[in-house]
């Protein structure tokens, strides 16, 4: 009898072990998803800040009017491109890093530098857009953490992620303007 009251205790030693494991696993998964979900709502207030950046140096009078219309344009896109992201949103960011990247040449940078306000605008765009390639990198390490989590052999055989889509990272062309790099 006390065999079998060993045996007993040992399956549900076993059992309590087997439970505890897939509780822990699955709250470690949570907390990566809402890791996951914290990241992507700071690249999105990142890219909002980095627009309006944009917006109020293309509004300053400093800039030509071509220069200053094609950076309105490219980050009005930009504001009104869809809030989840996808390649609508993905290419109006690389848009506007290109149009970045037209506006603020060496010379332009220059001459903005010799006002104070043209240096605060430039200090503020220079600002944002190393804040935007911050968070699209934080961002992109939590969905590779995800991934490399849920491809685990026990979240897959328990469903410990639900109905959860898979995530995928934030790929759009986040380069800095090279005069601001310096």
């Amino acid at each position: 009898m006390t065999e079998l009251f060993t045996w007993i205790f040992a399956a549900l030693f076993v059992l309590v072990i087997i439970a505890w494991y897939l509780s822990y696993t699955a709250a470690r998964l949570d907390r990566l998803h809402v890791r996951l979900g914290g990241t992507l709502a700071a690249l999105d207030a990142r890219l909002v800040r980095r627009a309006e950046a944009a917006v109020e140096l293309a509004n300053s009078g400093l800039l030509d009017g071509a220069t200053a219309l094609l950076l309105a344009t490219a980050a009005g896109e930009s504001l009104e491109s869809p809030s989840e992201h996808g390649e609508a949103r993905e290419q109006a960011e690389s848009d506007l890093t290109e149009a970045l990247e037209l506006a603020l040449t060496p010379a332009v940078v220059e001459a903005l530098r010799e006002t104070p306000h043209g240096q605060d605008l430039v200090d503020k765009v220079g600002s944002a857009c190393t804040r935007v390639q911050l968070a699209r990198r934080f961002h992109n390490d939590a969905v590779t953490d995800v991934r490399r989590v849920r491809h685990k052999w026990t979240i897959r055989a328990f469903h410990l992620a639900g109905h959860t889509p898979l995530p995928s990272t934030v790929e759009f062309d986040d380069e800095m303007p090279s005069p601001l790099a310096t």
